[in-house]
């Protein structure tokens, strides 16, 4: 073994209470093992990136030393090559700290002590050789995307997808990926804090640096805003964290990149109000439409009670999310301790992949609203059934992401907007956001209000009392769900001609 890291053995395990019986023989591998995570707990990060070796001052020396810590530069930012030259810098420390007991007449290691005798001491660490070029951007993108122990949704990888073609653009598709630094990183987020939104759209001939040009130039304001800025960034650090867990990077120069979000998240997305509500339940299509197709938005004589008619009061009765609803089986509606009930899963009646859940507390069981009953919702359930259909919402057709929300949501933002009730805030979304907050003015319980709409806790993480029972009980959450009400929201007219 060289004397060098013969050295760190002798002094770091006596620090370590490693007796120097143990410094040689069958415990000499055992040893190394444990000086290599002794000298990996040095090394510390300063600003600039740049890593240093750290050691502590034995308290006998530190009158000697004139110091508490010792710092070496270790002349890096990669962590990889930090932790190979962080073994003969701490051996350089370790044979300046025997030469100071060596000057006081302290008890000496010869073999520490002539540890650099016979070499140059290390002024400076050898500058860092210049790295192989490495696979592109671009072939590092199609090797995270095509990665077989990944599991893709289609909204996450189009979400891939979208940042792969903006950073390309910006980043370079044929940049060798370990060119790629830090700095260019923070100037492509200036790249796309002027992306106006729609900007392929306004600027069809134009890549997104001469397009944030002219949008600086011209000082527009229809930006897009800090959250899609941050998911582009969230997005490329995925990819660059898995290229250094692969050892195709050193470091991830992205890291930690992201752009202040002035809007808090509960105002991204707001309730729809009492105004909207009754703007969108005046609509033709619940008090009389031409028919269920173009003419929804057509006063006439016709009172369809089909998808587009149920999935907005299913959501705002029983707080599911858009596509809960819309991918809903004639089979996940149960009866349940003789209570009718939703039933959110994933197993499908019609294939493997047909549903998706957004977290593992989405799967849940959902009383049926005495509102929804009293509509007629069970009879438009039972007719579903004569007419052997296995989809709820038969019509609502799957959308080039995979989800049949996708196409619903596109109607529905038409609807709104003709029935004169659109709002920048408001989405469909707002329809969930209503359910809490009815849920809290009707004073139901925080826990039952959570398994209803099938949310994870602030944390994202469940209590370990969460883990105990086997939840409530069906006729505690119908009565629960009963009490949901929307204060000085008249829907009287829905009952006529159910």
């Amino acid at each position: 073994m060289d004397v060098c890291y013969t050295t760190l053995l002798h002094n770091l395990l006596d620090d370590q209470g490693v007796t120097s019986s143990d410094h040689s023989g069958k415990r000499a591998e055992d040893c190394y093992t444990k000086l290599l995570h002794n000298v990996r707990t040095h090394l510390v990060e300063r600003s600039g990136g740049r890593i240093y070796y750290r050691r502590r001052v034995p308290d006998a020396l530190r009158g000697i030393v004139g110091k508490k810590e010792v710092w070496k530069s270790l002349g890096t930012d990669s962590p990889t090559v930090a932790k190979r030259r962080a073994l003969r810098v701490a051996a350089e420390v370790e044979h300046e700290f025997e030469v100071a007991r060596s000057r006081v007449g302290h008890i000496v290691d010869q073999i520490v002590l002539d540890g650099f005798s016979k070499r140059a001491p290390i002024a400076e660490p050898v500058a860092e050789a210049e790295p192989l070029p490495g696979i592109t951007f671009g072939d590092l993108y199609d090797a995270y995307m095509n990665d077989p122990t990944r599991d893709w949704s289609p909204t996450t990888r189009m979400a891939y997808q979208t940042t792969k073609r903006i950073v390309m653009a910006i980043l370079g598709k044929d940049a060798p990926i370990r060119s790629i630094t830090r700095t260019q990183c923070r100037e492509m987020i200036e790249v796309l804090r002027w992306q106006p939104r729609n900007a392929s759209k306004l600027f069809p001939k134009l890549g997104p640096v001469e397009i944030a040009e002219r949008a600086k130039a011209e000082q527009r304001t229809d930006l897009i805003n800090p959250a899609n800025i941050n998911t582009y960034l969230n997005k490329l650090g995925g990819v660059l964290n898995w290229a250094v867990k692969e050892e195709m990077l050193d470091r991830n120069p992205a890291q930690g990149l992201r752009v202040p979000d002035p809007t808090a998240r509960r105002d991204k997305r707001l309730p729809f109000s009492t105004d909207q509500l009754r703007a969108i339940f005046a609509a033709p299509l619940y008090t009389g439409c031409r028919d269920d197709e173009h003419g929804y938005a057509v006063r006439g004589p016709a009172r369809p009670r089909n998808a587009r008619f149920w999935i907005p009061l299913v959501s705002m009765f029983a707080g599911l999310r858009l596509n809960e609803a819309c991918q809903l089986d004639v089979a996940d509606i149960r009866r349940i301790e003789d209570v009718d009930c939703f039933a959110i899963t994933e197993r499908s009646g019609e294939s493997a992949t047909d549903k998706r859940l957004k977290t593992a507390s989405s799967e849940r069981v959902v009383p049926i609203h005495a509102t929804l009953i009293d509509l007629g919702f069970m009879d438009f359930v039972r007719q579903r059934k004569r007419d052997g259909e296995t989809k709820l919402f038969a019509e609502v057709g799957m959308g080039a992401t995979g989800y049949r929300s996708t196409t619903f949501s596109a109607w529905f933002r038409r609807f709104v907007a003709k029935a004169g009730a659109d709002s920048p805030k408001t989405c469909f979304h707002s329809f969930r956001h209503g359910f809490r907050d009815a849920l809290r003015e009707s004073r139901i319980d925080r826990d039952i209000a959570l398994t209803l709409g099938g949310w994870t806790t602030a944390s994202g993480a469940s209590s370990v009392s969460d883990a105990y029972g086997s939840g409530y009980r069906i006729a505690t959450l119908k009565e629960a769900i009963d009490r949901v009400h929307y204060s000085g929201l008249d829907l009287c007219h829905l009952y006529d001609g159910s």
